[in-house]
């Protein structure tokens, strides 16, 4: 490992979500990027030329097939995973038998053979993984917490989370690899293990059964097809039948999309603007689960991901009240995809065209209700990025209220329980027992 003052890290897999952590790298001083791991030459350019703007060296790339090679010669400390969730792995547990600390994107891999792999490699080296859950940093997160924490209602009976993905934000993750479940797992493990989490957390507790079914009832041929929806094309860009659909994204108009995904396609084939009503997709787009904590708790959880608004509610049920948080991220979406950022996010890194508003409000017994005061950010993720940052790799902002590292027990995730489970499960399944293999939990602080 490195002796200069400066940690050497590898960023690995140089897509969109990428860029937030090769600028945040780059900002800080004892941080520096010394290589770049990507299939793709243009998109490692691309991410060379964001460290160029920020006043860094370049850093050297590198093809996966020589990872190995790259932590060795580049005397890497410290490892950022950023690629398709499935190869997770692939990256994480050789980086941890080098010795190197690891920080990957949730998820932290998309099954259970794959999450005791890497958690039986955290055992055996004693090195660090960080699952990089930036919810959890939001303030008005925080402040549900902090109100829980407190006893405001009392013993937490029972919750229910509905997440809503509206057609813009839902819809792309139907253009790109997320909509094959051997990339991603699926949404319900690329994007409600945000959720899982953010309970898990609340309520200082873990699962003990779960129950759930899913559909693909919106997206993909059959169901377009149904609806009156599918047009006859496979990706957008070059082609007619996509000049005035709605759910169709052109990579050409921004500059940031176009230097990622268009340029890079003679690198590796990649293509980001697939038709959403064509195929093949194999994730769900609308699921259900239910499921009883440890502790007692029960909930209720949905995600749609084709409503005509963005945002989630989360209801707490109390032996002496009920907190209610409704976040209304964007109220409606005009049909034509517009890109939202100059990063390229398609659903903005700031507020929304159409943002509305967070509320959160405390029912006790026999009172009054009462409207919290909130400290809302419009950043990332609802400022949960830039705090995620400042705990990971140092504030870059002295300015910025940190957040509280009690709230926050560990760093590390649970062992994966004994079942193996899979998504959907076949009508009439049981319920799987999330029994742990060992440890204590993780949730309580």
């Amino acid at each position: 490992m490195s002796r200069t003052p400066h940690r050497r890290t590898a960023v690995v897999g140089t897509g969109h979500r990428a860029q937030t952590f090769t600028r945040a790298l780059a900002a800080r001083s004892g941080h520096f990027v010394a290589a770049l791991c990507d299939p793709s030459p243009t998109r490692m350019a691309f991410h060379n030329r964001l460290l160029a703007e920020a006043g860094a060296p370049a850093a050297t790339q590198w093809a996966p097939d020589r990872f190995t090679d790259m932590l060795a010669e580049e005397d890497i400390d410290e490892v950022v995973v950023t690629t398709v969730d499935a190869e997770h792995d692939r990256y994480i547990v050789p980086a941890l038998e080098a010795g190197c600390r690891v920080v990957t994107e949730k998820p932290m891999t998309v099954d259970a053979e794959r999450c005791a792999r890497i958690l039986d490699t955290v055992r055996d080296t004693g090195n660090s993984l960080t699952v990089a859950f930036n919810y959890r940093f939001n303030p008005v997160h925080e402040k549900v917490r902090d109100l829980l924490a407190d006893g405001a209602i009392g013993e937490v009976v029972s919750v229910h989370f509905e997440w809503l993905l509206d057609v813009r934000h839902g819809a792309d993750y139907f253009r790109r690899w997320h909509r094959e479940k051997r990339h991603s797992g699926g949404l319900m493990v690329h994007k409600s293990g945000h959720h899982f989490d953010l309970v898990n957390w609340w309520l200082a507790d873990e699962p003990r059964d779960v129950f759930g079914y899913g559909r693909l009832g919106f997206y993909g041929p059959a169901a377009g097809e149904r609806h009156g929806l599918r047009r006859d094309y496979d990706r957008a860009h070059g082609a007619d039948q996509a000049a005035d659909d709605p759910f169709a994204l052109d990579l050409a108009a921004d500059d940031t999309l176009r230097a990622l995904y268009l340029d890079a396609e003679q690198d590796d084939g990649y293509v980001r603007d697939r038709n959403v009503f064509g195929g093949p997709v194999s994730i769900e787009d609308d699921m259900a689960v239910l499921v009883r904590y440890a502790g007692g708790a029960t909930m209720t959880y949905h995600l749609t991901a084709y409503s005509p608004w963005e945002g989630y509610r989360v209801m707490f049920n109390g032996s002496e009240g009920r907190l209610e948080l409704e976040v209304e991220e964007s109220r409606w979406q005009s049909p034509r995809t517009r890109i939202g950022s100059g990063s390229g996010a398609v659903h903005g890194d700031t507020a929304a065209e159409h943002a509305g508003g967070v509320r959160l409000t405390l029912r006790p017994l026999w009172r009054p209700p009462l409207d919290v005061a909130l400290v809302t950010a419009h950043e990332a993720h609802g400022g949960g990025d830039p705090r995620m940052l400042d705990a990971l790799f140092g504030p870059v902002d002295p300015a910025r209220a940190a957040t509280r590292g009690r709230r926050h027990p560990r760093w590390r995730i649970p062992r994966p329980p004994n079942a193996t489970a899979r998504w959907p499960w076949p009508s009439g399944s049981p319920p799987i027992s999330a029994s742990r293999r060992d440890g204590p939990s993780p949730y309580r602080s």
